[in-house]
This record gives structure tokens, sequence and C-alpha cells, in this order.
């Protein structure tokens, strides 16, 4: 033993003496760029919080523990805060809006640092069919779309700069389009290999996996076997299938076995995004929800969920419309809606209960449940925030006239439904596989994206879980709902290197009091920024200092694991 030790003590005499003594010296004495002190550190892993110190070098975390005497440039005093791994959020939508304010304020002040995005329609491929069928969003935004693939609209971003990091999927919806357009139809065999290899290509511009968005036409045409060949594309290079389910109310259990089948067939990891029970007639069925995916985990399926904890979702005006009725676009839409006989018909499906389709119509408790929030037509604009009911009397036409009027006019707008219950909610996000999405694009009081009404979630669902359901109703524990926020979606996302406070990880780091932490955002007024989050950290800069906006771009685009250079 003893001639062991001694041997081993020679070598790394040796080892040390092979070594130039200004490197030592270098690697002893190094400063770091900064150090956040006296804080109380929860590192995302669900632990109990520690104290510590937490030094920042070149982007990322060189060193946790006793950095007192350590030199630095600066020095943040985090007594009293806590100090934690940056927010991921799970459904981000901010692939065009990035383009607009690529500081995300909106993002940023709720803590996120990270955002999964591309919701079936993803922001690429792209062709000039697609292009022109949405041109009146790009429009919208002002935005020039000068990308065809994933990887140069990367390209973009990187040489744009953005606050926060960014990583997508590449829709299943996207490729369809790609191929078959908007209509209602199935994919010859050579024209799902062309699907195929659109998502293989899209794997390897950076993609994170395949998604769907099975209630927005043309998404409903796509079958269950089509979505299986997509996602093995997906799953051969290492992604995830993400899907907003093909339904959410009545049919929710059948939905899941959907997407539980895809997940078996195509060997790849399932996000069930946005789980609920929507509709008064569901409300009180998330136990069942909740038994259907225990069991599948159970079993050994890999499926976890996320949400984003209100009452409430938010999507196209036109979801209220049966999907045959979109057959061919939006301007088929309008073409419909205008017809007398059309029209009929689908006030008659509207009125009529059905497995078939997520008939939202019947989910509603009444037409005081729905709320404009976003409009494409400058004359609605005065629209904004008003209840279905509201127009109906102003216009004096009965609630279903007057949607099928405002889809002529405006195809594009977007509303807020009211058809979840709290319970349901809660109950979700105890759970310990869900983590948390904002479901919208990041945004700003100011300018252009100011000008919309969107759901309270954009500007609020991180602090609201923060103070509503950990500090006020104490149904989280600060450590579960920092571990959703971080440690949780990171897995999910294999982002090996984010998501936990360690040595090496790269900085994304939040900074906030625990007790004043809260959202501002209402349904009524939602372009108003969360509170509390005082220091927030990309890759180690900082793009709230103080409570105040930097306007640094620090962020990185997050590609996937099937990435090609």
């Amino acid at each position: 033993m003893k001639a062991k030790s001694g041997l081993c003590q020679v070598l790394l005499a040796l080892m040390l003496m092979s070594v130039p003594p200004n490197v030592l010296a270098q690697a002893q004495s190094a400063a770091f760029d900064l150090v956040i002190t006296h804080g109380h550190i929860i590192d995302g892993t669900g632990s109990p919080w520690y104290s510590g110190d937490v030094g920042i070098r070149d982007g990322k975390i060189a060193a946790i523990g006793n950095l007192a005497s350590a030199p630095r440039k600066r020095t943040i005093d985090a007594a009293g805060k806590v100090v934690a791994p940056g927010f991921i959020d799970m459904l981000g939508q901010s692939e065009l809006t990035i383009l607009v304010d690529p500081r995300l304020p909106s993002k940023i002040y709720q803590g996120i640092t990270s955002e999964i995005t591309g919701e079936g329609n993803s922001i690429a491929p792209l062709n000039d069919a697609i292009i022109q069928s949405d041109r009146s969003g790009y429009e919208h935004f002002k935005i020039t779309p000068d990308w065809r693939t994933l990887r140069q609209y990367f390209v973009r971003l990187e040489k744009q700069g953005m606050g926060i990091n960014l990583a997508s999927y590449v829709g299943a919806t996207q490729v369809r389009r790609m191929v078959l357009g908007d209509d209602d139809k199935q994919p010859t065999p050579a024209q799902l290999e062309q699907m195929q290899a659109l998502v293989r290509e899209a794997m390897k511009d950076g993609a994170a996996g395949v998604s769907t968005s099975l209630e927005y036409a043309p998404a409903p045409y796509a079958k269950t076997d089509e979505l299986i060949a997509l996602a093995t594309e997906a799953g051969k290079s290492g992604g995830i299938y993400a899907t907003h389910m093909r339904n959410e109310s009545d049919s929710v259990l059948e939905a899941i076995d959907e997407a539980l089948r895809i997940g078996r067939e195509a060997h790849i990891p399932v996000e069930i995004w946005h789980i609920k029970v929507a509709g008064k007639n569901n409300w009180g069925r998330m136990p069942e929800v909740v038994a259907r995916i225990n069991a599948a985990r159970a079993a050994g399926a890999d499926v976890s969920a996320d949400t984003y904890a209100y009452t409430a979702w938010y999507n196209g005006f036109s979801a209220f419309i049966p999907p045959w009725a979109h057959d061919g676009g939006d301007a088929k839409l309008v073409e419909r809606l205008k017809d007398p006989v059309t029209r009929a018909r689908v006030r008659k499906d509207l009125q009529t209960p059905s497995k078939d389709w997520d008939n939202e119509w019947q989910e509603i408790p009444g037409p005081d449940a729905i709320m404009i929030g976003a409009v494409e037509n400058p004359r609605f604009v005065p629209l904004l925030g008003k209840r279905l009911s509201e127009i109906a009397k102003l216009w004096n036409k009965d609630p279903m006239d007057a949607l099928f009027d405002f889809l002529i006019e405006d195809p594009s707008a977007e509303v807020a439904v009211f058809g979840m219950s709290q319970p349901d909610v809660t109950l979700a996000l105890q759970q310990p596989w869900v983590a948390i999405d904002n479901d919208s694009e990041g945004t700003s009081p100011e300018g252009i994206l100011g000008q919309a009404h969107p759901h309270p979630r954009a500007y609020g669902t991180f602090p609201r879980v923060l103070a509503k359901y950990v500090r006020e109703e104490k149904v989280l524990t600060l450590e579960d709902a920092i571990r959703k926020f971080s440690a949780l979606p990171a897995q999910r996302m294999r982002l090996t290197d984010r998501g936990v406070l360690k040595a090496g990880m790269w900085a994304d780091v939040v900074i906030f009091d625990p007790a004043t932490v809260h959202d501002r955002a209402t349904f009524d007024n939602p372009n108003q920024l969360s509170d509390g989050m005082d220091y927030v950290l990309v890759n180690g800069v900082p793009v709230i200092d103080q409570g105040k906006m930097t306007g640094a771009l620090p962020g990185k685009v997050l590609r996937g694991a099937g990435y090609v250079p």
C-alpha cells in the first residue's frame, strides 16, 4: 500500500512538473467575469436551497462555493434572494416576433432564458406557395421571409442577435403543406417520402424533433400512420415528438392513446403540449388524464407534458369552424362562409356535438367566454379585448353569425377561450412530469407587438406560478416549481449543458425575491410586464440588470441532437 502511495505521489509530481508554472498560476488566479454572492441557491434539481457564491466566466458557471477571496470583474449581492437556473419555456411561439423585437421583453421579465417553439406550423421549411398563403402575417409584422430552411433561419437569428436562447421543432403540418398544400387529401407513397425527407433535412439543420398541432387545419387531415412515418425520421436523429393533440375535450383519452401509439411505433419520446381537459362537460376529468399517462409511464412509455396553468386557452378564431370547411386554406374558408348553403352546414355542425373533431363551440359556456385577442384587419382593432357576446350585440346579430362575419373579414384573428376548471388545471400542474409553457409569442408593450391583446400568459405564466401556486396556494414548493422551470424541461429536450446550476453549465441564471415576484398581466389588460426579476443572465450576460432591461442580445440557437454542421 505504501509503495503504491509513494508511486502515485511521484507520478503526480512529474505531471505537475510538466505543466508550465505560469499556466498553473493563471488557472488559480483567473478573474471571474461575475460572482453572485450571498444568495439562496436553488439548483433546479428539486433539492432544498443551499448557500454559496456562483462564479461565472466566459458565459459558463466556472465555480460554486466560497468565492469571497476570488478576483472578479463584478459582484452581484443576492442577499435574501433566490439564485436559480434560467427558466425554459416548453412552447414559446416567438419564431416571428423575435425578428421584430429580439429582446423579447415579455419573456425575459418572466425569467425565461430559453424557448422551444414550432407548434405544427414551424418557421421552416418554406416555399413560395406557403409564403403567399401566409402573406398577411408576414406583412403584419413587416417581415421579409428570406429563408427557406431551418438552417437558413437559424443563421438569420444568429446574425441579428437575440435576447434568449431558442430551439425549434419542425412541424408536421409544415412539411405537409410543403408537399400537399392546404388540401384535405392523403399523400401518395412518393409524397410521404418527400415529407420524410424534409423532416430528415430539418433534423440535420438542428430541429429538436417533429411536432403536430392536430386541431388546426390542415393538420387534422393527417392520419396516424402519416404522423408515425414523420416521427420515425425525427426519432432516428434523437428527436422528440411534441403534440397539440387531436382532441382536448370529449375524446381527450383517445387523443392521448394516439400520441402514445405514435411514440411507441416511431420509437420516440412524447411531449404533450398544454395538457388540459376542455369544455364544461369535461370539467373534473383531469384525474382520468393523469391516470392514463401514469399508467403509460409505468408500462415504459417515455411521455411527459407541460401547462401554462390558466383556465382559458388561446387560439385562432377559425378553430371554431369544422375541419372540412378549411379544405384549401383561408381563402376557401371565407368563400364557404359567404355562401348561404355552406354557411348553414357550418352552423349545423357547430350546434351538433361530435367526437370526430374538437368542437369548441360545444365546449364554451356561451359567447361571453370568447375574447378577441389579435387581429390583422385594422378595422377590428377597436374590438380587441371585447367578448363575442358584445360584438354580436354591437352588430345586431346572433353570436354565430357574428363569428362567421368576423372570420370573413379576418380569418387570422385569435381569441382567448374560457373553458377549463381551476381544480383540473391545478392537478395537472402538480404532476412531477409536467413542465411549464407560455404557449405565447414573445412580445412587448411597445410598438407593433404592443397593439395586440394577447392572453395574459404571454407576460405572466412563470411569475404567476411562483405567486399563485407556490406562495399563495402552496400547492407546489418553490423547489418543485424551479425544477419544472429548468431541470425538467432541460432533461426532456436533451439540453445537457443547461437547466441546472452546476460548474461547467451555461450561465443562464435568474435572481429574484420569492416573497414579491408576481405577474401583472390580466385578461382585460394583458400588456404588462411581470415584476420581481432583479437579474436575468443569458449565457452569463445580464439581459435584466437591477430590474431593468439592458438590451443585450446574448442568446444562442439550441440545435437538436441530429444537427450536422
